[in-house]
C-alpha cells in the first residue's frame, strides 16, 4: 500500500497530548484497543490517541465518524457494518470484515481527529463526549483469541540456544528451510497487567529422577504478534499473506525453561509454555506501518534461497518493519525504593529471518484454516550483541553469566515480584514515529 495523507508527518490533531514528542499515539498511528471505563461500563472499542482513547461508539452514535467519511464508499460502509462493527464490545467484528475497511475507518478517524477540519472542529467541541483518559480506563484483550501459534522466527535467537545445547550445531537442518512454529495455549493468554503465576511442572538435574516443583527458571521473551483479520481460505499465497493481517502488538511468551528441558523430549513446548502469555491491548494496523517498511532478512551467502511458494518479490523488498524492541525489568526491591525500571534489552525487528508473510502462509500452506482474531508471534526477537537478546536464557547465557541491575541484585532468571516491561516504537527517515504501548507482568510466587 502506498504512503497516503494519514501518514503525512505534518497533520496535526486537536487532541494536545497527540503531539508530544514521546507519545506512543500521534494522530499518524491510531491503534485499536478494546476498554471499559473505570467508572463502570460495558467494554467498547477505542482508538489511542496521545494519552486519551477515543469511544468508537460514541463517535459513530454521534454520526460525527460518518461526517469523516473521505468518499461516498466508506460514508455507506459508516453507515451500515462499519457503524455496527464500531458499536461492538470487542474487535471481533472488525477483525472479520478485513483490511479494507479497516483503512476506510482508519481515514475516517484520521479526518476526525485532524485540527483543521470542520468534522475535527466540531469533534474537539464534543471531546467529553468522545474521549476517556488513559488512566481512566481498563484494557482488555482485543478480541476473542482462538487459537495461538508461536514462531521461532530469528536466526540469531535460534542460533544463540542452539550453541548452549548444541555447540557443534547450533542450527537444526530444516530452520533455514521452514519457519518453525507451534500451537499455542489460547485460553491462557492474558492482557498487559495481568499477574503471572510461577508454574508448577517436572524438572530434572542432572541423573537424578525428575521431582515436580515450581520452576526456578523462569524467563521472559520479547516478541511480535500479528493479529488475524477477514475471510480465510487455505491456502494462502504469499502475495496475498498481509490482506489477512490486521495489525501488530507486543507479545511475552513467559517460558519455564527448566520445564522445558526436560519436557521437551521429543516433542515440543507443553506445561513449560502454557501457562501464560502476557500481550499488549493495543493493535498497531499495518496501514500505520506502511511508513517502517523495510527489505526483509538478508541471507547471507550460501543460505538456500526460500522455497517457491516462500518466494515473493515485493514480501522480499518490504516485508521487514524498522520496529525498536525494548525489555524493561524492575524488581519487588526497586519498586519499594522507588527506583525506574532498568532497560535489560533492546533489539530490532527488522533482522528477523522469516517475514510475517511467510509465517503465515506456511502456516496455511497444509490446508490449515486460519480465523479472525488468531494471534500469531515472531518467536523471540534477538540479535548479534549481547544487549539485543530477547530473553533471561540468552542474556545470561543459561545463568552463567549474572546480569546486575541497577540497584545491585543480580538475576539469571526472573524471580518473584519481577515486573517485566516490554516496549517497542517504529521509526524511520521522514516519519512520524509511532509506538506499540507497553505489554507489562508482574511475576507471583508459585499457589
Amino acid at each position: 500500500m502506498p504512503l497516503d495523507l494519514t501518514h503525512d508527518p505534518d497533520l496535526r490533531c486537536w487532541v494536545e497530548s497527540a503531539g508530544h514528542e514521546e507519545t506512543d499515539f500521534p494522530i499518524q498511528n491510531l491503534p485499536f484497543a478494546v476498554f471499559t471505563p473505570a467508572a463502570g461500563g460495558d467494554p467498547r472499542v477505542g482508538i489511542g490517541i496521545g494519552s486519551e482513547v477515543l469511544d468508537l461508539r460514541a463517535a459513530s452514535a454521534t454520526g460525527l465518524l460518518e461526517r469523516a467519511a473521505t468518499d461516498d464508499i466508506t460514508r455507506r460502509h459508516l453507515a451500515d457494518t462499519l457503524a455496527d462493527a464500531c458499536r461492538s464490545p470487542s474487535l471481533d467484528a472488525l477483525l472479520a470484515l478485513g483490511r479494507v475497511p479497516a483503512r476506510m475507518l482508519r481515514h475516517a478517524l484520521s479526518s476526525l481527529l485532524r485540527a483543521d477540519t470542520t468534522v475535527g472542529r466540531d469533534a474537539a467541541a464534543m471531546a467529553d463526549q468522545l474521549l476517556f483518559s488513559l488512566d481512566g480506563v481498563h484494557l482488555g484483550l482485543p478480541a476473542h483469541i482462538g487459537d495461538y501459534t508461536d514462531f521461532y522466527a530469528s536466526v540469531h535467537h535460534a542460533t544463540n540456544v542452539g550453541s548452549m545445547f548444541r555447540p557443534d550445531n547450533p542450527l537444526l537442518p530444516n530452520y533455514k528451510w521452514v519457519p518453525i512454529g507451534y500451537h499455542g495455549r489460547a485460553s491462557t493468554i492474558v492482557p498487559s497487567g495481568t499477574p503471572v503465576r510461577r508454574p508448577r511442572g517436572q524438572t530434572r538435574d542432572g541423573d537424578a529422577p525428575p521431582e515436580f516443583g515450581p520452576s526456578r527458571r523462569l524467563d521472559y521473551e520479547l516478541e511480535v504478534g500479528a493479529v488475524v483479520c477477514g475471510g480465510i481460505d487455505a491456502p494462502i499465497e504469499l502475495p496475498r499473506a498481509e490482506e489477512h493481517l490486521y495489525g501488530l502488538c507486543l507479545v511475552n511468551d513467559w517460558s519455564a525453561r527448566d520445564i522445558q528441558a526436560w519436557e521437551y523430549q521429543p516433542l515440543g513446548p507443553f506445561l513449560a509454555k502454557s501457562f501464560a502469555t502476557s500481550v499488549s491491548p493495543w493493535i498497531v494496523t499495518l496501514d500505520a506501518l506502511e511508513p517502517f517498511r523495510t527489505a526483509a532478512y538478508t541471507r547471507p551467502e550460501g543460505d538456500p534461497a526460500p522455497l517457491p511458494y516462500l518466494s515473493d518479490p515485493d514480501d522480499a523488498q518490504r516485508g521487514g518493519f524498522r520496529i525498536t524492541l525494548e525489555v524493561w525489568l524492575a524488581s519487588a526491591r526497586m519498586r519499594e525504593r522507588g527506583e525506574a525500571p532498568m532497560r535489560v534489552s533492546e533489539g530490532a525487528f527488522e533482522g528477523m529471518y522469516w517475514t510475517l508473510g511467510q509465517m503465515l502462509t506456511h502456516h496455511a500452506s497444509n490446508g490449515c484454516v486460519l480465523r479472525p482474531g488468531d494471534l500469531i508471534a515472531s518467536g523471540t526477537v534477538s540479535g548479534v550483541a549481547k544487549e539485543s537478546r530477547g530473553c533471561l536464557l540468552e542474556r545470561t547465557w543459561k545463568g552463567t553469566e549474572p546480569l546486575t541491575l541497577s540497584g545491585g541484585e543480580t538475576r539469571r532468571f526472573l524471580e518473584d515480584g519481577d515486573e517485566v516491561i516490554l516496549r517497542g516504537r517504529a521509526r524511520a527517515p521522514g516519519a512520524t514515529p509511532i509506538g506499540f504501548g507497553e505489554c507489562r507482568g508482574i511475576v507471583l510466587p508459585a499457589s
